[in-house]
């Protein structure tokens, strides 16, 4: 499954990555037959959110090491190195910028965006 990644590099600037996050095959709700399944992610926990249309969150770091799982509506997010990128519904975000300068975010769509942070462990 590919995941979209916004890392900081050792000059506190955010750039975009693209990563592969590795799913096997396991029997996950029997009777259901097997689905392919992460790894879990101890100790996390789950904050849903809205933004609504028009919101904007000028640079800002992530405030801890999350994934984003976006629902509803159109994000449009910048990083620090310049680029863009519009983020849709089934979108999934890890956002590693704890340092430097950050993102920015704009909710871009006529509806708001809905979803889900996943917060993990020493946040």
């Amino acid at each position: 499954m590919r995941i979209i990644v916004i890392a900081v590099d050792p000059d506190g600037e955010t750039h975009f990555v693209d990563r592969d996050l590795e799913l096997l095959t396991q029997e996950f709700a029997p009777p259901s037959p097997p689905m392919e399944v992460s790894a879990p992610i101890p100790d996390a926990q789950g904050r849903f959110f809205r933004m609504p249309p028009d919101w904007f969150g000028d640079w800002h770091p992530t405030p801890c090491l999350q994934y984003f799982v976006q629902a509803t509506g159109e994000l449009e997010v910048t990083v620090s190195d310049g680029e863009v990128r519009r983020l849709h519904p089934g979108d999934v975000v890890y956002l590693e910028d704890v340092t430097g300068k950050g993102h920015t975010t704009r909710v871009v769509s006529d509806v708001a965006v809905t979803g889900v942070f996943v917060q993990l462990p020493g946040a």
